[in-house]
Parts: structure tokens; sequence; C-alpha cells
């Protein structure tokens, strides 16, 4: 099992603390977001990790040495969504997680047991716009959709088994070489093939992580991790 975490975004809705920092590499609540996950991740043995990195790539070298990451630079982070982003770590998705690294977690929901692909995803209400996940009752996922409500969404913490993380590997590679992907995300390719994976939800807390898009998000984070 390895991690694949995703670092590579400008983060513009954080500025300014991100003129001269990465949007993971923020600090919440005094720690850097993705260090943070790393950290989690090596507490339940997973040491294979890989840090995909863009905007201000020089300032990710220090986990090399303090962690022993893998860091692959995508030269356009700033053209294509993070569809591309996938594309390049392609290779390295069987059996492995898939994080955001603009993602607090609140607390380490990482599992290292895990047989199935998973989404862990947590109930959020009132928001405009989120990939909400369908599933049946056995917790199974059979649609992603993009909307507005109060429902199960993506936490940006997923993990893909070693069959399914081949599929999506062609899948990713159908779609790059097409030439028209400037507008997807990754998601969107997991998203049409859904029918097709054995992906599961695994619950977790409504607080128990925060994506960090903007100066109120991380606002919003520290006053619950102070108050709490």
């Amino acid at each position: 099992m390895r991690a694949i975490i995703l670092a590579a975004g400008m983060g513009t809705r954080l500025r300014p603390l991100t003129n001269e920092t990465p949007k993971s590499l923020v600090k919440v609540a005094g720690e850097p977001m993705a260090e943070r996950q790393i950290r989690f991740l090596k507490e339940k043995g997973i040491d294979d990790i890989i840090l995909v990195t863009g905007y201000l790539k020089e300032k990710f070298e220090y986990l090399k040495d303090k962690y022993g990451v893998k860091l692959i630079y995508n030269d356009k982070y700033d053209t294509f969504n993070n569809v591309y982003t996938m594309y390049i770590v392609r290779e390295y998705l069987q059996d492995s997680y898939v994080t955001e690294a603009d993602v607090y977690m609140a607390r380490n929901y990482f599992e290292s047991n895990l047989s199935n692909s998973t989404y862990f995803s947590g109930i959020k209400e009132n928001f405009s716009s989120e990939w909400k996940l369908h599933f049946d009752n056995t917790g199974k996922v059979y649609e992603i959709e993009v909307g507005p409500g109060t429902d199960y969404i993506m936490s940006g913490i997923s993990y893909w088994s070693k069959k399914d993380g081949l599929f999506i590997k062609q899948k990713l590679e159908e779609v790059i070489e097409t030439g028209n992907f400037e507008k997807v995300y990754w998601d969107d390719v997991v998203g049409k093939i859904i029918p097709e994976l054995d992906v599961h939800i695994k619950k977790i807390g409504s607080n128990d992580w925060f994506e960090i898009d903007c100066i109120e998000d991380l606002e919003k984070a520290e006053q619950y991790i102070n108050e709490n």
C-alpha cells in the first residue's frame, strides 16, 4: 500500500498566504496540511508516499529528508486540472491512497487493511457545490453527482484497489490521448466509470476533515480545533 498526495495547485484563493507558500504547506493549528497527512500515513505504517508538486516546488524539498517521501513534479500545474496530475502518477495508482493536500484531517482516519476501493466520506450541510456520493445499502457507490445540498460528499481522501487502479489508469490514458482535457478533473474520469468499479463508502464524522480553499475555510477550521 502506498499514497499519492496531490499538492501541485497554486491556491490563489488563499492569497496572500500562498504568495510564498504552497497551499498544501499552509499551516492549520500550527502544522502544514500536507505534512500532517504524511505523518498520519506513517503512523498507520504507510511509508511509500509520493507527493506531486507544481507551484513553488522547491518548498517541498525538506519533506524528502524529514519523511523520505518521493517528489514528482507536474510542470503543467498552471495549465490543466488535476486529471493531468493523476496521469503523471498513473503507474502508482494500484493499491494506493489518493489524497488532496489541502485537506486538514482533524483525526487520523487512514486505514492500512482496506480490501475494496474506498471513499472516506461524511455529511456536510447546506453547501452550494460539492461532489456528492450516492451509495446502496451495502455502502457501494453507484453514482457521483456535483451539486448543492446536504449529503455525503468526498473528503479528498480515497483508496484504490489494484484492480480498480489499473482500470482507472487505462481511462486516464484514454482521456489524455484525446487532447481535450483542459477542464477535466480526475474525479470526472472516475465518475463516468463508477458502475464498473467496486468502490465503497467509509463513513467519517462531519468535522473529521476540513477542505481549506480560502481564508474563511482556514478560520472555520481553526475555530473548531480551538473549541474542541
